[in-house]
């Protein structure tokens, strides 16, 4: 019988890199953990960061400084006008952790190619009464021309409004779940519309990380 694993977990430690990287003792490493988690709701439930494209947070950490790195696309929204966005977003991390905080933003250059970006995109459309076929068609036809391998989009819910709850499944490509060496990008948003939730899965093949060029994400935007 087939096993669902999280396409990321999977290759943690192979061919994927820790997204929080620190050491801490037996009796502290669950407060880190679940302040690791605030911190990635706080930047993601941040009202003036909705539609700032923000696939990742990474966080490091030495002693009573924690590092956090933000991957957007739209790091201009991030950092705000001066910083001053960038700093009210720092101090507000500060205040969280009560640690000094090292912020840096980092440009992703290609958005439609990380599956959480797609996932939110696509739940906002919905969120719009957007025609989910539609939707799913012309979200999987900009994320291959712009160089993903494969695409595949799982929708859930009363979908259109219909009386009952159903799943529907798109893909367009190849997606090697079970290959290690393949670059799996995945992601999970929900759009609440009257209707209901409507949850959304987005998986995105961007080629073999063998094959694939040193992917580098731009010049360090603002650091704090």
């Amino acid at each position: 019988m087939g096993q669902k694993v999280w396409p990321t977990g999977f290759r943690v430690g192979v061919t994927e890199n820790w997204r929080s990287r620190w050491y801490a003792r037996k009796n502290e490493f669950g407060d880190y953990l679940v302040e690791d988690q605030k911190i990635r709701r706080h930047i993601r439930d941040k009202r003036d960061l909705k539609g700032a494209g923000i696939p990742v947070v990474e966080i490091e950490r030495e002693r009573e400084e924690v590092t956090i790195i933000v991957k957007t696309a739209r790091p201009g929204l991030v950092i705000g006008r001066q910083g001053k966005q960038a700093e009210e977003l720092k101090a507000e991390l500060e205040a969280l952790t009560k640690r000094r905080v090292n912020l840096t933003i980092v440009e992703v250059p290609t958005p439609e190619l990380e599956a959480q970006f797609v996932a939110e995109q696509v739940a906002e459309q919905l969120k719009r009464r957007g025609a989910f076929r539609r939707v799913l068609k012309m979200t999987m036809k900009t994320s291959v021309q712009k160089g993903a391998k494969g695409i595949k989009i799982a929708v859930g819910g009363r979908l259109a409004g219909s009386e009952m709850a159903r799943r529907v499944i798109m893909s367009e490509g190849k997606i090697p779940l079970q290959t290690l060496q393949a670059d799996i990008s995945f992601g999970m948003a929900e759009a609440h519309t009257t209707y209901g939730s409507i949850g959304v899965k987005v998986w995105i093949y961007r080629g073999l990380y063998s094959e694939r060029k040193e992917q580098t994400y731009g010049a360090h935007a603002k650091k704090g």
